[in-house]
């Protein structure tokens, strides 16, 4: 009878094993929710419809982006904080609601960053772009400066809110550069690009896959960027090269990441057959 009673315990959690595998096997199998914590239209909207749409179509389950804006990201980040641990609400967003802002919100956040969330994967790199509007006297980032310090307190730069990475980028430029220029905070970057536009800001730092289309309409200029943006040529080594170092390789640009979490305890869903989309370096001239 002790035998038996021994077996019933391992009977039961093979029996679980075999219930969360095949739970794993059929996930997704309804709709899930990837929930955006910034605007439509930027940098961010951009990439996360892209994951939903190669989503949908690798698993055959829809997968839809929906916005929810606020506090500099952490409204949308507190809903999926919430939300039931499902696995079927999902959040993508950029550094700041998971790594920045508790930095910078002395009163807390709703939500905590550590314990709320579990890290599925990284989707992209996206370097930082410096643009200027075009009717602003500078052809490149050293006149930039040297107008910044000859008008101190003129020149106003735009963002998506406090703490996002457009405004870190600023303030991190206005300390290496020691000027004066204004900060002025947008709900998301699609405002502050057309206040840009308008000529309503004179800098406005911002993420590459958005602005791309906006500097080569002629809409913004582009005059340089605090980071490094041109990569190095590739060195070929011998096969039997004992120099292999970051030499041989192109130098990888500064840039943001982009964070794709779900609620913590949330059961793991199998990886389909999805690829990991990572965007890959090509050598080029300097």
């Amino acid at each position: 009878m002790s035998h038996v009673l021994r077996l019933i315990p391992a009977a039961i959690l093979s029996l679980l094993v075999v219930i969360v595998q095949a739970a794993a096997q059929t996930y997704p199998d309804r709709v899930v929710r990837i929930v955006n914590p910034y605007p439509p239209g930027g940098s961010v909207d951009i990439t996360a419809r892209i994951l939903a749409q190669k989503l949908s179509d690798n698993t055959g389950q829809q997968f839809i982006v929906e916005n929810r804006t606020g506090a500099g990201g952490n409204t949308g980040a507190d809903s999926v904080a919430k939300s039931a641990p499902d696995g079927y609400t999902l959040l993508f967003t950029a550094p700041p609601p998971l790594v920045i802002n508790q930095t910078l919100y002395t009163k807390g956040l709703p939500f905590d960053p550590t314990k709320d969330f579990v890290p599925v994967g990284t989707f992209a790199y996206t370097p930082i772009v410096l643009m200027v509007h075009p009717g602003t006297p500078v052809n490149n980032v050293q006149e930039l400066i040297a107008f910044a310090k000859s008008n101190p307190g003129k020149l106003h730069f735009g963002s998506a809110g406090i703490g996002t990475t457009p405004h870190l980028s600023g303030e991190l430029f206005k300390s290496m550069a020691k000027v004066e220029i204004v900060h002025v905070p947008y709900r998301g970057t699609g405002p502050a690009m057309n206040d840009l536009i308008g000529g309503h800001i004179q800098m406005f730092f911002d993420l590459l896959p958005a602005s791309l289309p906006q500097i080569n309409g002629g809409k913004v200029r582009r005059p340089g960027s605090p980071w490094r943006l041109r990569r190095r040529r590739r060195r070929r080594c011998s096969p039997g090269c004992a120099r292999r170092s970051a030499r041989c390789s192109p130098r990888r640009i500064s840039s943001p990441a982009f964070a794709s979490s779900a609620r913590n305890r949330a059961r793991s869903p199998r990886r389909t057959s999805a690829p990991s989309w990572t965007p890959k370096r090509r050598s080029g001239p300097r």
